[in-house]
């Protein structure tokens, strides 16, 4: 059994800054690419960052010099640094995994979810 567990979610005002951490847990025997998400009521989920194994990233556009994606595969947790945080950052932001658990084919497994408000 595999879980991602999230943590550093909250309420800051518009300028601050937040540091959310994933960790995985349970049978791994590689973790592929991890990522952060967002979903705020009735809309759907969107890509915030990912990045590989490697250490590649990808950013979606409105988050680009303000978010950074960082991992520490030793500890399998990865972490999304929050910098400049603006209202329409508010959201539920959602950890995600493929991992190898198993066996070597990968699947996607989500956390629960932490929520971010920003204030104005």
């Amino acid at each position: 059994q595999v879980q991602l567990v999230e943590s550093g979610g909250g309420l800051v005002q518009a300028g601050g800054s937040l540091r959310l951490s994933c960790a995985a847990s349970g049978t791994i025997l590689s973790i592929n690419v991890m990522g952060w998400y967002r979903q705020t009521p009735g809309k759907q989920r969107e890509l915030v960052a990912t990045i590989t194994s490697g250490s590649s990233t990808n950013y979606a556009d409105s988050v680009k010099g303000r978010l950074t994606i960082s991992r520490d595969n030793a500890k399998n947790t990865v972490y999304l640094q929050m910098n400049s945080l603006q209202p329409e950052d508010t959201a539920v932001y959602y950890c995600n995994a493929k991992i190898a658990s198993r066996s070597w084919h990968f699947y996607d497994y989500w956390g629960q979810g932490t929520r971010v408000t920003v204030s104005s």
